[in-house]
């Protein structure tokens, strides 16, 4: 047997750099890396050698690295991701929140922080973690509830076993998620004679498991015997790229879409079968199906609170729920006749069983009038008095109307995701939501990463003031890698989503809006001089009107545009006639009067949750 004679650092991105995608690709498109102690003698040194066989990139904070590699991977729809590495302490446990995102998500990311030394010999190092129960514990192990497969590498061998399970999780789309390979630094130094077929190419196959016949058979009969089924659509029909699939479904089936944070975007909004966003940021045209549906056919949806109202909007007492899905846990969630299956070949045979039945039992004018009131929220006022700061819908509305089929919406937490899921009018594809885990901070790496994945489409990124100041730095690397996408960062001087949040749970306004703080002053932060700081192209935008001005200007840089609008903190998107209860706990006992009204309210609509059958 031929060997070759690596350090444990290099054998690594040895066999990293030859796994291939279908398409002839490196499923591993590069490093993101911050060099440390822990990781820069050993990995460092195999990195630089690797050179353009695997590149590698430096960011700025090993967060927001990992959100770019995610957002990559989102945008690639799972065939391809990237690694992230990091020194050990602080390096590696400031990566925990965006391994959290990806395992939330179901996302590919690769994770190789540095460890402590195997051999134990200079221990206590500078960063480590000392457990004084458990010598085996180090830092790492925060990893473990937040990964899809979590090793230590302790032995240059154990990269033989280890990197083949990492990629089958990462490629497998019933266990994708985050790869944790905690990766000692004394162990990434040494030398072992490795078999040379290791570092033969390989291709992993994305598979499409098929359903079990008498699941789907089931699934048809309940569609025949329904009255008012609707679909609802999930980020699983985007993995599965089966929108086209879903759309002949529902078309020849006369069977309603509705869609999630993560489905958005599958369907066109403009294609008549999809009546928009569901649930608690949902629309009217959506939400009035669901409320009614005797059916509820979900396909490649976790079913998370904000989709389902908390569970107290699919109201029809004698409703079904079918969950079609490629992991059973998903599948079999809350009472539901579970399909475990690939999307799109589940739909051609669910399909095919249906033959000629349509259901039809819907109104196609209801979208119709619905688009027709998200119009005329989202339009531009021209009545607008002194000092009059414009709602993010009116933002929302400048945007689209400077978009085109080439453009993506993307964002992550704060107001925006819930209006940009009800009133952004996405072309196909056109979409792009981290509301999984709603990671405040995602959004200016996670922008990168998507043109990074998709550099021919226009990517525009919505941000708040407040998850600008979580994460911004990854700003400068964009410039630094010329990586253009546009910036609107909408300044309420505060958390302005949450600040209403409390009010409509009867608070008082306390710690979120910069005016309801604990401060000596209050903060005039020039967020245009900050982005400018960095490299970007950075200008404040004087109204609605100047705004789309200032995006179309932005299409042709090749940096990074920060265009700052000030809004209204006062008051969300508006509903454009959706939107649904949301169960967030009440107090059951307060001296504000507002808290006890805000109780009953709570009180009076948890009658209408219902979990599972």
């Amino acid at each position: 047997m031929s060997t070759l004679r690596l350090t444990a650092a290099q054998a690594m991105v040895r066999y990293l750099s030859a796994q291939m995608t279908e398409d002839g690709e490196r499923f591993i498109d590069g490093v993101w890396a911050i060099f440390g102690h822990g990781n820069v003698a050993g990995l460092g040194e195999a990195l630089e050698q690797a050179g353009n066989a695997l590149p590698t990139w430096r960011g700025q904070n090993e967060q927001t690295m990992a959100h770019t590699a995610i957002a990559y991977a989102k945008a690639q729809k799972r065939t391809r991701a990237m690694a992230v590495t990091s020194s050990i302490g602080p390096g590696a446990t400031n990566m925990v929140t965006a391994a959290a995102l990806a395992h939330v998500n179901r996302l590919p990311l690769l994770l190789i922080p540095g460890d402590v030394f195997a051999n134990r010999a200079p221990d206590p190092v500078l960063q480590q973690v000392e457990d004084f129960d458990d010598g085996t514990v180090s830092a790492n192990d925060c990893f473990r509830p937040v990964s899809r497969y979590f090793d230590r590498i302790t032995r240059p061998e154990h990269l033989l076993t280890a990197l083949p399970r990492a990629f089958r999780v990462m490629t497998d789309p019933a266990t994708c998620g985050p790869v944790t390979l905690s990766f000692c630094q004394d162990t990434q130094a040494e030398a072992f004679d490795y078999p040379e077929s290791f570092f033969e190419p390989r291709t992993w196959r994305i598979r499409r498991p098929e359903p079990d016949s008498r699941d789907v058979s089931d699934v048809a009969d309940l569609i025949r015997s329904a009255t008012a089924p609707v679909l609802v659509c999930g980020g699983g029909v985007v993995y599965s790229r089966a929108e086209e699939t879903l759309a002949d479904f529902a078309t020849r089936h006369g069977i309603p879409v509705i869609e999630t944070q993560a489905g958005k975007s599958a369907l066109a909004q403009a294609h008549p079968m999809n009546f928009g966003a569901a649930g608690v940021d949902g629309a009217e045209s959506a939400n009035k199906l669901a409320e009614a549906a005797d059916l509820v056919i979900g396909v490649g949806t976790r079913f998370q609170d904000f989709t389902t109202g908390s569970w107290a909007l699919f109201k029809e007492p004698n409703r079904k729920l079918v969950s079609i899905n490629v992991q059973a846990y998903d599948a079999d969630k809350h009472g539901a006749v579970g399909v475990v299956g690939d999307a799109r070949v589940t739909l051609d045979r669910l399909s095919k069983d249906l033959g000629d039945h349509r259901s039809g039992a819907f109104d196609p004018q209801a979208r119709v009038d619905w688009l027709a009131k998200v119009d005329t929220h989202c339009g531009a006022r021209t009545d607008v008095p002194e000092g009059y700061l414009p709602l993010d819908a009116e933002v929302i509305g400048a945007v689209q109307r400077t978009a085109s089929d080439k453009t993506i919406a993307m964002c992550a937490a704060g107001t925006m995701p819930g209006a940009l899921k009800l009133l952004w009018q996405a072309p196909q594809g056109g979409y792009h939501m981290e509301y999984g885990y709603s990671c405040m901070g995602y959004e200016i790496a996670g922008a990168m990463g998507v043109k990074l994945a998709q550099p021919d489409r226009d990517v525009v990124c919505f941000v708040g003031d407040g998850s600008y100041m979580m994460a911004n730095s990854e700003l400068a690397t964009a410039v630094m890698r010329q990586v253009p996408f546009t910036v609107v960062l909408t300044d309420n001087r505060g958390y302005g989503c949450i600040n209403r949040l409390q009010m409509g749970t009867g608070g008082e306004q306390f710690n979120n809006l910069y005016k309801d703080c604990n401060v000596e002053q209050q903060p005039d932060i020039d967020f245009v001089a900050h982005a400018a700081s960095m490299g970007a192209h950075a200008v404040k935008a004087r109204d609605i009107g100047d705004l789309e001005n200032q995006i179309l200007a932005s299409l042709d840089r090749s940096i990074p545009t920060v265009i700052v609008i000030d809004t209204d903190p006062m008051h969300g998107p508006g509903e454009a006639g959706g939107g649904h209860w949301w169960d967030v706990a009440v107090p059951e006992v307060s001296p504000r009067p507002q808290v006890n009204t805000a109780r009953e309210t709570y009180l009076a609509a948890l009658k209408d949750q219902r979990a599972a059958d």
